[in-house]
């Protein structure tokens, strides 16, 4: 056994529908994957190179509860499909990239809005913006042999029972295996790593005892308060 000079940190884990934990190693997240989202905030939805950022493994929370953050008055709900890795690689081709997923789950990207565009303007990295503490709730995952591979269906996202977000699996600009393929030119990929893969339009801010129930279709839901 390692001889840790402190307590080693929790493995984080997201639980697995029939049993079992899925066990957290890295998040990528791609931006502005669906060409409405890319609409609204303002940039040119033609397909061009994606670009990735990074929230932490222990960023993913399973709690069913978004503790609003501090610093910030403008936070934003996100809902993605997340897409959990069981092996990996460099160089993967597409052929053969969905070889490479274990399951799938319903997950939100949470966003310090105010405080992401303090960064874009100055040309700092995202990370204060998306990274902070629970900021991806994320459902159970669905393995691979129970659900297949969605690449269509319903993604949902209500607030208090209005709908805010609408859009389709099949609106994603890059695909899922897509995704991985060019992820896996810039990184090694490994069991464990987790790819979010974006959010359609109607990205909104919430508020605190705001209640989000986010949808997938063949995933089911999930709901999550703001406390």
């Amino acid at each position: 056994m390692p001889d840790f000079v402190i307590p080693a940190p929790p493995v984080p884990t997201i639980p697995v529908v029939g049993g079992g934990d899925f066990p957290v190693r890295r998040v990528y997240c791609i931006g502005r994957n669906y060409a409405a989202h890319a609409i609204e905030m303002g940039h040119d939805p033609d397909r061009e190179d994606p670009f990735f950022f990074q929230k932490n493994p222990n960023n993913l929370d399973t709690t069913g509860e978004f503790p609003y953050p501090p610093h910030s008055s403008d936070v934003h709900h996100e809902v993605e499909l997340s897409v959990m890795l069981k092996s990996g690689g460099s160089n993967i081709p597409v052929e053969s990239a969905l070889d490479h997923v274990y399951g799938y789950a319903l997950s939100l990207d949470m966003t310090r809005r105010d405080r992401q565009g303090e960064m874009k303007k100055a040309g700092r990295p995202w990370e204060i913006g998306k990274a902070f503490e629970r900021s991806a709730p994320t459902g159970p995952v669905h393995p691979v042999a129970e659900v297949g591979h969605p690449d269509s269906g319903a993604v949902t996202l209500k607030v208090n029972g209005e709908l805010r977000q609408e859009g389709d699996l099949n609106q994603l600009i890059w695909k899922v295996p897509e995704m991985i393929s060019y992820l896996s030119e810039y990184f090694e990929l490994a069991a464990g790593d987790v790819i979010m893969s974006g959010t359609p339009s109607g990205v909104g801010p919430v508020v605190k005892g705001d209640s989000m129930e986010v949808a997938i279709e063949g995933l089911g839901s999930m709901t999550v308060v703001v406390v």
